[in-house]
């Protein structure tokens, strides 16, 4: 098992003061070797620890004295210590199979691991949890947890994941909730498949036999040009109407029977079938802000300034933003480095935004630019801001007419660090670029600038 490597020593930090460096490999900690960051964090919270760190080659014993609770102030260079339990389903519908070559590798890595579930709200099936699984998560109460579960009919469910064990793996869901840990639920709905009839049959499953589910989110499935599913293909508008009707249909049953709505929409239906979105209230919160479903209302609450002590809604990590490792602190990776800045003054702002997003901002924004990017490097149906790449952005902007000054407002939602998914970097692009985090009170603070 790799070891996890020191990358920053807080100064003055009890870390620092033992004499931990950066580089250092932690071998154990009071005898134990953490293989997550989650075992990690569990391990130093304990007062006076005894460390064993590997150092040029050698074996060193650290003696860190420090309070129960008090932070360490080391922080270690990814989530996982281990191995990533990858999936081994074979989903038609599944984007990383959708990916064009030539990527960098890590964001080939198909996981279905509860670890990266609990961390960064990944999705797992749970086809490869195990009872040691279940005995960790309802210890260390591992809790939200996230899961496809895509239907609960278990013939059609094996067939989608093309994986028997998916007929039988929603027991651990069940497991999961008996022993109170808080699921969030996803269904991506592939047309002619798990739609329509079969559909009403997963939203009538999870309230007979999973009615604990913190939500239920009905998403659409993504299409790339990359794409080599024949059967694939995206959801024409009647069927994103159809499937905004059963959602409300059912919400309305749920909250007869439960109290909530537990099952919700995910914003790209409503688009798609040209309708209004529901009102604030109807989303209970935001819950899953982070899965598409709300994402619209809450930036029209804080582009108004209605949301409470001008604090956005949600924390959202980016498309693939664990991949390259997180930092323990938060348990995410950051969107983006700082970029280069262009001054306010009187110079016109324009905003970097996707199709979808420039529907979203449109009535949102009267007066303010939009620079709407194609996503012509995955195409198909991709039209969210999340999977912009620097490639489209470019020519987008070289598509611009002649400006003597112009901001360029860039949504961080699209970057690991500073990288888009195209490996290009915002540095790359052939104007500077004001990156800003991908919510209202920060685009309207950022135009407020202009």
């Amino acid at each position: 098992m790799p070891l996890p490597r020191v990358v920053n020593v807080a100064p003055d930090s009890p870390a620092a003061q033992a004499g931990l460096q950066p580089g250092d490999e932690i071998v154990s900690i009071d005898g134990r070797s953490p293989r997550d960051v989650i075992e990690w964090r569990l391990l130093v919270d304990e007062p006076d620890l005894d460390v064993e760190v590997r150092r040029g080659g050698l074996d060193i014993a650290v003696d860190v004295p420090k309070r129960a609770g008090e932070p360490l102030g080391a922080e270690v260079s990814s989530a996982l210590f281990d191995q990533v339990r990858t999936c081994d389903n074979h989903c038609e519908f599944c984007f990383i199979f959708q990916l064009p070559p030539g990527l960098r590798p890590s964001l080939y890595v198909k996981d279905d691991d509860y670890r990266l579930s609990f961390l960064y709200g990944n999705y797992t099936t749970l086809t490869r949890f195990t009872e040691l699984d279940l005995e960790r998560v309802v210890t260390e109460r591992l809790s939200p947890i996230n899961v496809s579960i895509h239907t609960t009919d278990p013939d059609l469910r094996a067939r989608m994941l093309r994986n028997r064990r998916g007929a039988t793996s929603l027991r651990w869901l069940r497991a999961l909730l008996d022993h109170g840990i808080t699921v969030h639920g996803q269904v991506v709905v592939c047309p002619g498949v798990n739609d329509g009839p079969h559909l009403e049959a997963t939203l009538a499953g999870i309230l007979d036999q999973y009615p604990e589910l913190a939500t239920a989110c009905v998403v659409p499935l993504g299409v790339s040009r990359h794409s080599r599913e024949p059967t694939l293909r995206s959801h024409t508008a009647a069927e994103a109407a159809a499937v905004v009707d059963l959602v409300h249909e059912w919400q309305e049953i749920f909250l007869a029977t439960l109290g909530r709505r537990l099952a919700f929409a995910a914003d790209e239906y409503y688009l798609l079938a040209d309708r209004p979105f529901p009102p604030a209230e109807a989303y209970e919160g935001f819950p899953m802000h982070e899965d598409g479903i709300g994402m619209a209302r809450a930036l029209d609450l804080e582009l108004r300034g209605d949301r409470g002590h001008g604090k956005p809604i949600g924390v959202q990590p980016g498309f693939f933003a664990w991949v390259d490792g997180a930092p323990a602190e938060g348990y995410r990776a950051p969107r983006a480095a700082p970029a280069r800045t262009v001054s306010g003054g009187d110079t016109p702002a324009t905003v970097i935004t996707s199709e979808y997003g420039a529907r979203v901002l449109r009535p949102l924004l009267p007066g303010v630019d939009l620079l709407v990017v194609r996503n012509d490097f995955f195409g198909g149906n991709i039209a969210v801001t999340g999977l912009l790449v620097g490639v489209d952005i470019a020519a987008a902007m070289a598509a611009q007419p002649p400006h003597g000054g112009r901001r360029y407002l860039l949504p961080d939602v699209c970057l690991s660090g500073d990288t888009f998914l195209d490996g290009t970097r915002v540095i790359d692009l052939p104007h500077p670029v004001e990156v800003v985090p991908t919510d209202g009170v920060a685009l309207r603070k950022a135009l407020a600038h202009a």
